[in-house]
């Protein structure tokens, strides 16, 4: 007698994942080629790009890798093109390439350095949003997840502009769900602080203090977004869309019932920084 497989949750699908080279977005490429689906990964360094599609592969998963930037439209047609083309469709995009910069407060702020902001943390996701409608979602369906930020939902030192375009992202993400339901699904994922190279100013040095403030005790890793997100694209959660799933170890808690612990550490860290 035979011991029946499982099929993967994600058998079938594919996807296309930005900033997926390291951080959250690798975490995220390899948890969905886990769960069954091949993926498409972009980022701006070819060379890490080329070792995260290795990685993937190396692991039995189905993945090719299209390098560039997501503030080019040329580019994101491209990767849309791409994955319709050679892994079949695109059924899972997932937003996180992001940038936090400009630094320092908006009262000093370049404005063409804000716009550039907006180019890729809001602009970017739309654009390739309206480009997986366009070539298969539309016919299709499917399930979008962009990666914001659980700072949106308040205010720090100097990160105005990425807090600022976040929130826009957040609102895109509620605007974009009632458009485009019912076949597709659009919801946010909102990490706290996670050990990424993006982050390590904020954390590297401080992490015991940021973690003895937050009520799990630790700062936050790749993969926990990372299952978040699985868990948003996979039918286990058809009936969601157009929600922030905050995942953040609790900062939100603690900052509002003490009104101290890991968000005044980070928010020192910031102003540090920004010095």
């Amino acid at each position: 007698m035979t011991t029946p497989t499982t099929t993967p949750p994600l058998h079938g699908r594919t996807a296309l994942v930005t900033g997926a080279s390291r951080g959250i977005g690798l975490a995220v490429a390899h948890a969905l080629a886990g769960a069954g689906a091949a993926v498409l990964l972009t980022a701006r360094d070819p060379e890490e790009l080329r070792a995260a599609v290795l990685e993937i592969r190396a692991l039995g998963g189905r993945a090719t890798g299209l390098a560039g930037s997501v503030g080019d439209p040329a580019h994101l047609e491209a990767c849309v093109a791409l994955a319709v083309e050679e892994l079949g469709g695109v059924d899972i995009l997932v937003n996180n390439a992001g940038t936090n910069t400009p630094f320092g407060p908006l009262v000093d702020v370049d404005p063409d350095d804000w716009r550039d902001a907006f180019a890729v943390n809001v602009d970017g996701p739309l654009r390739l949003v309206q480009c997986a409608w366009r070539a298969w979602m539309r016919e299709h369906g499917g399930t979008v997840v962009n990666i914001c930020t659980e700072g949106a939902h308040g205010v720090g030192p100097n990160i105005g502009a990425y807090g600022t375009s976040k929130a826009a992202l957040l609102h895109l993400t509620r605007q974009l769900a009632g458009e485009l339901a019912p076949t597709v699904r659009v919801n946010a994922v909102s990490p706290g602080l996670v050990r990424t190279e993006m982050a390590r100013f904020v954390w590297e040095g401080a992490e015991p203090q940021i973690a003895a403030g937050l009520p799990m005790g630790r700062i936050g890793e790749p993969d926990d977004i990372a299952r978040a997100v699985l868990w948003l694209v996979s039918d286990d959660a058809g009936w969601v869309t157009g929600t922030d799933l905050v995942v953040d170890g609790g900062t939100r808690v603690r900052g509002a019932r003490t009104g101290a612990g890991a968000a005044y550490t980070v928010h020192e860290r910031l102003r540090a920084h920004g010095g």
